[in-house]
């Protein structure tokens, strides 16, 4: 949180054990895959770097890099559409994402 009280923390070093707390986080639409949510959430949080840590422990727990959202998109599909996602789309890459189409 931050106010006039409480200094903006930019660039946090992100503890393994926070990154994996993600791995743990579920959907409130049970009709949302949870290892989409799971990948759009930590995307949306952790810095590219902290993204390619979280994508170890998400491959290591046996999760599926190519869920898909409501629309049948994977996460590589979403984020190659980002101006600021090549970072993210090439750390997908690497653990075997793929595009949905």
């Amino acid at each position: 949180m931050s106010g006039p009280d409480k200094p903006k923390v930019l660039d946090e070093e992100w503890s393994d054990e926070r990154i994996q707390g993600f791995l743990f986080l579920s959907p409130y639409d049970k009709s949302i895959d949870p290892d989409y949510h799971v990948l759009i959430r930590a995307y949306q949080a952790m810095r590219a770097d902290d993204f390619r840590r979280f994508l170890v422990f998400f491959a290591e727990a046996g999760r599926n890099i190519n869920a898909v959202d409501g629309f049948g998109q994977t996460l590589l599909d979403r984020v190659s559409q980002h101006r600021k996602g090549t970072e993210y789309a090439q750390a997908l890459r690497d653990f075997g994402a793929q595009d949905a189409a």
